[in-house]
């Protein structure tokens, strides 16, 4: 195993030692660099001996340089590591078929979730795993438990053995690794009596199991020869709204902070209003759908006095938005830009028919889904979005589709934007 260079900083110190595209890392002071975290782990201390391979001949290679330098060169990608389960409500396995490669790939790297906030199973976690993510201080990570009986377990996850999930989670946390915890809840399949039986076995991991997370299952149009699972309905919702009123006050932490928390998507579809920051604390799991709604409209309500008052002349343009965020547009957002001067703002609610009319997330809507819904409409002078709906890497969509794309055949520019309803205007300020 080791890292191949990629490109070479002019003037750093990759290229006085002679480093070139292609060449190989190999060990740091005797240890083998796997990956890119291996990397940062090891290179920061002053003296190093790395062992190299240039212009394919093996070379070791003294290192006297300040701390915290790196080599200045860039590395390959690492290949990430599979899931090793098949759950029943997996997404992937629901994805239509003609989806670009990666969209059918299952992602079980414990790396992404240090890295990027991936919710991740353990079972292809082993007890090197173990001491690495340990040694490198890999916190916190995210983990998929979904249930911790080890029968109902090998039901959903599709994995033929006790995969010692409370082990490794106690393991990490009596070694000082922060986790936060998922279920996501199958109407009769992993709710009642075995969600209580979860919550009961998480319990005792707290403090250093931060949060739990539950989220309704997401279940497209296309489950073709999958396990039957029941959709997740407004009046389940509103019933399991009620139930969550009595176990909240039984899972806390021992400081009394709350360790179990719902995804917005369990108040919208119940049609409650979203709790108010206090909730969430300070745990920022937003991009997990837990808090997001809210932090959206906290976020809104202290941007009113940089918002405009008025615009130099008549403007109008579209908001696209899916199913589920549409009441948050239409109620609290639509109406306020509305009351600056010379502005007309359209919400335009987009159905997802490429994965069916179930999914309801704006980040998951398609081009063929914008431009199905949208083509012919008059839009005004631009379509804004959320910029959810772009992968981070090349700026497309499920489709493959770009906001270019988008634009030319509308008409008129199809524009993404974060949280901050600003950016419309340009990060305006009064």
């Amino acid at each position: 195993m080791s890292l191949k260079i990629k490109s070479v900083v002019p003037d750093g110190l990759g290229a006085h030692l002679g480093l070139k595209p292609g060449d190989r890392l190999l060990k740091i002071d005797g240890s083998r660099v796997l990956d890119h975290l291996d990397y940062q782990f090891r290179i920061g201390l002053a003296d190093l001996v790395l062992e190299l391979e240039i212009d394919g001949r093996r070379e070791s290679v003294q290192l006297d340089k300040e701390a915290e330098e790196d080599l200045g060169v860039e590395f390959e990608d690492f290949t990430v590591r599979s899931c090793a389960n098949d759950c029943v409500f997996c997404f992937v396995d629901q994805n239509p078929r003609g989806l670009r490669s990666t969209l059918y790939f299952r992602d079980g790297d414990y790396r992404l979730s240090f890295l990027y906030g991936h919710y991740i199973t353990m079972t292809n976690m082993n007890d090197g795993d173990l001491r690495r993510i340990v040694e490198q201080r890999l916190s916190p990570l995210n983990i998929s438990i979904h249930a911790t009986g080890p029968e109902l377990r090998r039901r959903l996850l599709l994995y033929g053995k006790d995969d010692r999930l409370l082990d490794k989670m106690r393991y990490l946390l009596d070694n000082g690794i922060l986790l936060h915890g998922q279920v996501v809840l199958c109407p009769g399949l992993n709710d009642g009596s075995h969600l209580r039986r979860t919550l009961d076995d998480l319990a005792p991991l707290s403090p250093g199991l931060l949060s739990v997370s539950i989220v309704p299952v997401g279940l497209t149009g296309h489950r073709e020869g999958l396990t039957a699972i029941a959709p997740v309905t407004p009046e389940y919702a509103h019933d399991w709204l009620d139930e969550y009123a009595g176990l909240d006050g039984l899972y806390r932490h021992p400081d009394g902070s709350r360790m179990v928390f719902l995804s917005d998507e369990w108040y919208i579809l119940a049609g409650r209003e979203v709790p108010d920051a206090a909730y969430y604390g300070d745990l920022g799991m937003e991009e997990n759908g837990v808090g997001q709604v809210r932090a959206i409209l906290d976020q809104f309500a202290a941007e009113q006095d940089s918002l405009p008052t008025r615009l130099d002349r008549p403007t109008r343009f579209t908001i696209a938005t899916g199913v589920l965020a549409a009441g948050l547009f239409s109620e609290h957002i639509i109406p306020r830009l509305n009351r600056i001067g010379n502005l007309d703002v359209n919400l335009e609610v987009v159905p997802n028919l490429l994965l069916g009319e179930s999914v309801t997330v704006a980040g998951l809507l398609s081009g063929r889904d914008l431009l199905g819904h949208l083509k012919g409409k008059d839009l005004g002078e631009a379509v804004w979005t959320t910029d959810r709906i772009l992968n981070a890497e090349e700026g497309i969509m499920l489709d493959d589709m770009t906001p270019g794309d988008i634009s030319r055949q509308l008409g008129v520019p199809l524009k993404t934007a974060g949280d901050s309803l600003l950016e419309l205007f340009g990060g305006a300020d009064g």
